[in-house]
């Protein structure tokens, strides 16, 4: 397969017709809502998240976090993409660009690609926005020490090898869940940040396949 080129990942942001529910169904852990329940009062809180893309010889890859363990953070110690919650009237774009540079020293020029669909986090009750970007040049990763461990450095193709995805039963908050995850680096990649990743990946998938719409 050729590597995956921004021209691809224009493509597959553009797709129309694209059912991006039964994208991220295929790695979300089973049973999990994709909505926020009608019975939930108020709005949730607004986040944002960035898939950053960058060249590592010659091909494509994106960034990754392993977080901090916090005691009071329900994601403690997951891989995660960077980002947060929403400040003051900050759109999801701006968001995402303040968050990678605070978490990792992403501080220079992002080229916006586009956006994926939103997702719902019941747990801590955020609605994500992933935002889709990329820089010419291998950024250099400045932590911020108290909120992440390690960058980690994802080739976009690994989405696209099914060997890294792993399928397996969990207990999680006391009921039984089918649990997938993608193996980057031998970690675990599962929850929210795959859902993303899944999205993306069929997306690319499809572009690739030739069968855009």
């Amino acid at each position: 397969m050729n590597p995956i080129d921004l021209q691809h990942v224009r493509a597959a942001l553009a797709l129309t017709g694209f059912d991006a529910q039964a994208a991220q169904r295929r790695m979300a852990p089973q049973p999990r809502p994709l909505h926020r329940s009608s019975s939930r009062s108020g709005a949730p809180r607004q986040a944002s998240v960035l898939v950053l893309l960058f060249p590592v010889e010659g091909e494509l890859a994106l960034v990754l976090t392993q977080r901090t363990t916090n005691p009071h953070d329900v994601h403690s110690g997951q891989i995660s993409l960077p980002g947060g919650s929403q400040e003051d009237d900050e759109t999801p774009v701006q968001t995402a660009l303040r968050e990678a540079r605070e978490e990792v020293g992403v501080d220079g020029p992002v080229q916006i690609i586009g956006m994926l669909s939103s997702l719902y986090i019941a747990p801590s009750d955020f609605e994500v926005h992933p935002v889709v970007g990329c820089v010419d040049t291998h950024p250099l990763w400045k932590r911020e020490e108290s909120e992440v461990v390690e960058a980690l450095e994802c080739p976009l193709a690994w989405l696209l090898d099914d060997s890294r995805k792993v399928f397996e039963d969990w207990d999680l908050e006391g009921f039984p869940r089918r649990v997938p995850w993608y193996n980057i680096h031998g970690r675990k990649v599962w929850g929210a940040t795959a859902i993303i990743l899944s999205e993306f990946e069929q997306r690319l998938r499809q572009v690739l396949n030739g069968t855009q719409d």
